[in-house]
């Protein structure tokens, strides 16, 4: 396995969108999924999409946090569909390994359902809402060609992360979400 670098905004590679995956037992396939979660967690994210590691596919991967700030498993998702399950969004802050040092308050539909494929090839099909369903949102972005600052409505909040820290991280009593995503 190997660190891989990551594609900050501005790169072309961030800018489209990304090819579904064919066969995702392929064993590349796999090897990037090992990459990408290597990489991930030397940068300490929370996820990380195939396009941030200058790989155009269909992938991401991710943890989600329970209730008591613990993480759960890892998960891998490949080729992802994503429906709302209703038409509420909420405010929660994000921060973004391709968009390094700043964070932004972002609207994503609180409860949503995501198909795909696992690394066998079986099919996912998953209810999320909260700070799962944020996460996913925010990775398969990726996957179309979209960062987080693209999706905010007022760009006020959008902050460097050190006065993010310094203002808002403590628990800010007017957000739902405390998200530190890829």
């Amino acid at each position: 396995m190997a660190i891989l670098k990551i594609a900050k905004m501005g790169h072309p590679v961030l800018l489209q969108r990304a090819a579904e995956i064919e066969d995702p037992t392929a064993p590349a396939v796999h090897a990037l999924i090992g990459d990408m979660f290597e990489t991930m967690a030397d940068a300490d994210g929370l996820g990380l999409a195939a396009p941030q590691v200058h790989v155009p596919q269909r992938l991401v991967i991710f943890h989600v946090p329970g209730d008591d700030g613990e993480i759960d498993e890892p998960r891998v998702l490949i080729n992802p569909v994503i429906t709302p399950l209703s038409q509420d969004m909420v405010l929660g802050w994000e921060g973004c390994l391709s968009v390094p040092g700043l964070r932004g308050k972002v609207p994503r539909y609180p409860r949503i359902r995501y198909t795909g494929v696992d690394p066998r090839g079986r099919p996912v099909d998953v209810t999320a809402e909260g700070m799962h369903a944020r996460v996913v949102q925010h990775e398969c972005d990726h996957l179309d060609g979209r960062l987080y600052p693209t999706r905010m409505a007022d760009l006020t909040d959008l902050i460097f992360e050190s006065e993010w820290r310094y203002h808002f991280k403590p628990d800010d009593p007017d957000d739902d979400e405390d998200n530190d995503l890829d």
